[in-house]
């Protein structure tokens, strides 16, 4: 008998996964249809997106797994109606997108780009950049994304450290952990890349405190989450001079108000979140592979452990 999937996620985004979904249904060689209704007692999966109009999981008393659509699970974490398995999306389409991203705003600050970019006048001031060897990042965050990210600044040869809630083993990286980690991780941070899930112990993790620890003159770059920064600290950060620039791609509030200061501060750069996005044809064979996984009673990847919130 086949599968029944439902597609619970916004119309648009029906439109660019349907044909990736069926292709890689058929690829797996797994029986099923793809709709985005059904009747809940007829379901057997559910691919989804938190903000989708399904938030009640009670009628789908068939369903063996929430198969999600994006990397962040803080929206859906919290729903008490979701009892089943919940997968987060680690693709690697968005994992490549992210270390590009990472690598390509680490290697601005690292050879000071924006001097030149941003030229007001004529003055020809050489300059010699520092090698890769010479500079100290920290990324906060050894999940999938830190770790891709960790690994590739350490192939280009920059000091990496990684830091996380519980002990990593990245090779190459040294790796931190807890909270005496977490100041060794930002006081040597010459640029620091904040890629940690949104949870009740991330929440303003850059704070007035932790950025007072970092290098004075230090780049910060968040792809992660916007939460995790304490803004009104941040700014006064950079008003001081203790943090030399920041690139923002997250926010509290997205679309970023119009109003908000950080679209004016010289010493910010706003991206409207677009370091990394999920792709649609190698997000599908990563549900696929969960599917098929659940139907040969194999554990699922990528399991959200909600205690956590992630």
């Amino acid at each position: 008998m086949p599968l029944n999937i439902l597609f619970a996620a916004r119309p648009e985004r029906w439109k660019t996964y349907e044909q990736p979904l069926r292709n890689a249904l058929a690829k797996a060689d797994i029986e099923a249809n793809l709709a985005m209704d059904f009747a809940p007692e007829d379901v057997d999966y559910i691919v989804f997106a938190p903000n989708s109009h399904l938030q009640d999981f009670t009628p789908y008393t068939r369903a063996r797994a929430v198969l999600n659509l994006w990397a962040g699970v803080e929206a859906i974490t919290g729903n008490e109606t979701l009892k089943i398995p919940l997968a987060r999306m680690v693709d690697p389409g968005l994992t490549t997108g992210m270390v590009e991203w990472v690598t390509g705003h680490v290697m601005r600050y690292h050879l000071g780009m924006d001097a030149d970019i941003t030229r007001a006048d004529t003055k020809w001031e050489v300059r010699t950049p520092p090698l890769a060897q010479e500079r100290n990042v920290s990324i906060l965050g050894l999940g999938a994304l830190g770790t891709a990210c960790a690994q590739m600044l350490r192939k280009i040869g920059f000091n990496v450290t990684g830091w996380s809630r519980s002990p990593k083993d990245v090779a190459g990286v040294d790796c931190l952990h807890g909270q005496d980690g977490l100041g060794q991780a930002l006081s040597c941070a010459e640029i620091a890349v904040l890629l940690l899930p949104d949870t009740a112990a991330t929440k303003n993790i850059i704070n007035a405190q932790t950025l007072a620890q970092m290098p004075k003159g230090a780049f910060i770059i968040n792809p992660g989450r916007g939460p995790l920064i304490d803004d009104a600290a941040l700014l006064a950060a950079l008003d001081r001079g203790q943090i030399a620039h920041a690139t923002l791609d997250v926010f509290r509030v997205e679309p970023l108000p119009a109003d908000d200061p950080y679209w004016a501060h010289p010493r910010v750069t706003v991206t409207p979140h677009i370091a990394a996005e999920t792709r649609a044809v190698t997000a599908s064979e990563v549900i696929v592979d969960n599917i098929r996984r659940g139907e040969a009673d194999k554990p699922f990847i990528n399991l959200v452990d909600r205690t956590l919130g992630y």
